[in-house]
């Protein structure tokens, strides 16, 4: 699950990107600037911008590949101005209160309430060196003697029942191409492919599926429909390699990611487990 963005950095990345603020109208703009608050960048109409909120966006526009300098900060406090004088402006206009400002604005509330969470308890409960370690070492143990990883290109048809796989099935042993049959019976988005699903290894797909695919020889299909949750498979192999493991310093950044994907899922469904949700 990734974290949601931030209002202040989608709103300084976007007005940073769309150059839209005028030097005449920062010339005013700077001739009011005395007598702000200590930690005030700028005001508009007594709203004021505070130098918190600037460190922000320049942090915001460096993440989208912005060089940091003082001629950034300046772009920056410009766009807020620009934000200020819109938002303001929409007051006036009536717009605040409109049904459309609402909705929106109580996306957004809930959208940084959600990242906010996430990162209060990612910052609580945080991934350290010694996790990303054990669990590359962890991976390394479950390769085996070898430790070599082997990935499978696969192909499958998904169907509703086992009949129908059965019919699949087949038309494949007389002859008719796997993925003529997956065009014309699978239920899957990638029937258009001709049911490719790519390189995978077998810890990436459900048990009975990766059981199945294992004891397959290049080229061979299930000898039989396999069923998951989601319905009934046919896969065939279409061609296997094994490659040499990435080393600790190769891998630890992906392992880190996946492993705060995994605890940030953990902690939402633990809460999901104590609500009330109905879905129409």
């Amino acid at each position: 699950m990734k974290p949601f963005t931030s209002i202040s950095n989608s709103i300084v990345v976007r007005f940073i990107a769309a150059g839209l603020f005028s030097a005449a109208l920062m010339g005013g703009a700077h001739a009011q600037q005395s007598g702000l608050p200590i930690n005030a960048a700028a005001s508009v109409n007594g709203v004021i911008i505070t130098n918190d909120m600037v460190e922000q966006g320049i942090k915001a526009a460096i993440s989208q590949g912005q060089k940091d300098s003082p001629e950034l900060r300046k772009v920056v406090i410009e766009k807020f101005i620009e934000v200020l004088l819109l938002s303001q402006q929409a007051e006036k206009d009536g717009l605040a209160n409109s049904e459309r400002a609402n909705t929106q604005l109580a996306m957004i509330r809930q959208n940084y309430l959600a990242d906010l969470e996430l990162s209060t308890y990612m910052s609580k409960n945080p991934i350290t060196d010694a996790d990303v370690q054990a669990e590359y070492n962890k991976e390394l143990a479950s390769l085996g003697p070898q430790g070599m990883i082997v990935e499978y290109k696969v192909s499958d048809i998904a169907v509703a029942s086992e009949a129908d796989a059965q019919a699949a099935l087949a038309r494949i042993k007389k002859g008719e191409a796997f993925d003529k049959v997956a065009k014309s019976v699978s239920l899957a988005p990638n029937k258009v492919q001709g049911g490719a699903v790519g390189w995978i290894q077998p810890g990436q797909i459900a048990p009975q599926l990766s059981s199945v695919l294992i004891s397959l020889a290049k080229g061979q299909v299930s000898p039989a429909p396999v069923q998951v949750q989601q319905g009934w498979y046919l896969i065939k192999l279409e061609d296997k390699k094994s490659t040499k493991p990435p080393s600790f310093e190769q891998a630890k950044q992906a392992i880190r990611s996946g492993m705060m994907q995994r605890k940030q899922f953990e902690f939402l469904s633990q809460i999901a487990k104590d609500a009330k949700i109905v879905v129409q």
